[in-house]
């Protein structure tokens, strides 16, 4: 059997989320219906408000926060959808033209409420601090603080207003590099597979499978570095100008910001991890390869299962079984909110061509519902992220209760309940298994899922802050962003893994350092 015919056999008939509970299709009247109506009222609060919020009491602010934030669920619902639709097929040009026309609308319509964020980041602390003593406006504390964290970096009206409606530009970038890793198919073994199949095998019990997996990843993203290399200069660069006008100390000091936390506290974090990695990374890839029973491991070796493992196949309904009982053991009401996303139709689940690589949970707005992406292929990893990113849909669940504005999260905060769902099953798992041996493979598993997301996440981010900085001295060539990947790596995973030259190409599949 092929690996497309075993991976399908694998994940027949699994479920495909129904975005209809947001709009029956590309066509439906009630998206222009949606955009026209929050036309309207964007263009009404314009034009009785604008210039007038600094003097504004209490009550009557909260009104038009109320009223602007009516707006903008409605916009962001819209834009919601789009990226759905459009990360279930990357490659069909009208889901995509369909995309851009959705950016573009929503973009001219929140452009007549940017001068709600900018003039009230005009407002002195003092004058804001007394009018937040009325309930109507204190209500929205929450979301004003995190608002007016930013105010310091705020420019012109005028020039806000450009790069609001430049951003749609900016965001092709994106696009160009979700069509054209979707586009690529990689030779293995006399098939042509997707990116998702692919990473998939890298993890298989034949290490001849994983290798040629590897040798392929290597070679095709290599034979498109040029783009990837591109598009990577294009945006530092992009994020270097903005870096510049909004007064930025360092390139992570926006995104930090946006965490709410403060860069001497990530510099801390990683500083921290980094001195960990000979007691970490270095210390387990080498009891690994004494496992695999190699002086050292091969990278394609890296996440293979233990030589003891049967990697056995996990079905869909089994996957599902596990986490929800991990889930009830802890919480049954946690429980019954998760089981919303399996009795509904609100998880796509299976790989196919053209479909978003990876995983991810999408808050959507609090008057719709999450909707989850996996690409599941049956192994216990996949149990893993089904795991990890119903976390973050109950969290989202959750959160909605607190309306639009107030629900919205950081990821320092969004990530502790995904993992912490993971974990449940983890532990779930590991009570339940008897035998020492598979408590082993067990562990061995699960300390390989905390390096990737301790150990290998600081690696990317040091990869990304040294070539931001290496990107303010000009642009950088492919060979030189696969140098800085190289030296990474190699300080990150320590000596007990083997590269070849092909590896200097895996960053440019990565899609955070883009989106």
């Amino acid at each position: 059997m092929s690996v497309a015919e075993t991976i399908q056999h694998t994940v027949a008939d699994l479920p495909r989320w129904d975005l209809g509970d947001l709009y029956t299709g590309m066509d439906a009247p009630k998206i222009e219906g949606d955009l026209a109506g929050a036309a309207r009222e964007a263009e009404t609060l314009k034009t009785i408000y604008k210039g007038r919020l600094g003097t504004l009491e209490g009550g009557e602010l909260a009104e038009v926060i109320r009223r602007y934030e009516a707006v903008d669920e409605t916009l962001s619902k819209l834009a919601s959808y789009g990226s759905l639709i459009r990360s279930g097929d990357m490659l069909d040009p009208e889901i995509g033209r369909f995309y851009q026309s959705i950016t573009e609308k929503v973009t001219d319509v929140s452009s007549h409420l940017l001068f709600v964020s900018l003039e009230i980041n005009r407002i002195p602390d003092e004058e804001m601090e007394r009018r937040l003593q009325d309930p109507a406006l204190g209500y929205y504390r929450p979301w004003l603080r995190d608002l007016r964290m930013a105010r310091d970096h705020q420019l012109s009206d005028e020039l806000e207003a450009a790069l609001h409606e430049l951003s749609v530009v900016s965001r092709g970038w994106d696009r160009l590099f979700n069509q054209t890793i979707a586009a690529l198919r990689f030779p293995v073994n006399g098939e042509m597979l997707p990116m998702s199949d692919v990473l998939n095998l890298m993890s298989d019990h034949v290490g001849a499978k994983r290798k040629a997996a590897a040798m392929a990843l290597g070679k095709v993203l290599g034979d498109n570095i040029g783009t990837f290399a591109l598009i990577t200069n294009t945006l530092a660069k992009e994020k270097q100008i903005d870096d510049k006008w909004r007064r930025y100390k360092r390139p992570v000091s926006a995104r930090n910001l946006a965490n709410q936390v403060e860069d001497e506290v990530v510099d801390a974090l990683v500083e921290a991890v980094r001195a960990s990695y000979p007691r970490l990374s270095h210390r387990y890839y080498a009891l690994k390869a004494k496992w695999m029973g190699v002086g050292v491991l091969d990278y394609w070796d890296r996440n293979a299962p233990l030589p003891e493992d049967s990697d056995k196949a996990i079905g869909w309904t089994e996957a599902k079984r596990i986490v929800h009982e991990a889930y009830a053991d802890f919480s049954p009401a946690l429980a019954d909110i998760g089981q919303r996303f399996f009795d509904n139709a609100w998880i796509d689940v299976g790989p196919r061509p053209g479909k978003s690589p990876g995983a991810f949970a999408h808050p959507v707005v609090p008057s719709a519902h999450p909707y989850l992406l996996l690409n599941f292929h049956g192994k216990t990893r996949d149990v893993m992220t089904l795991a990890h990113e119903l976390g973050h849909g109950v969290h989202q669940v959750l959160a909605g209760e607190q309306g639009h504005f107030i629900s919205s999260t950081p990821l320092t905060l969004a990530e502790t309940a995904s993992v912490f769902g993971e974990m449940l099953t983890f532990q779930a798992l590991l009570k339940a298994e008897a035998d020492p041996k598979r408590r082993k493979i067990m562990l061995a598993g699960k300390v390989e899922d905390m390096l990737n997301t301790v150990v290998r996440q600081i690696a990317f981010f040091d990869f990304e802050r040294r070539l931001h900085d290496k990107r303010a001295e000009g642009e950088l060539t492919a060979d030189e962003i696969g140098e800085l990947w190289m030296g990474v790596q190699h300080e990150s995973l320590g000596e007990a893994i083997r590269f070849d030259e092909d590896y200097r190409n895996f960053w440019a599949y990565i899609p955070h350092f883009i989106h």
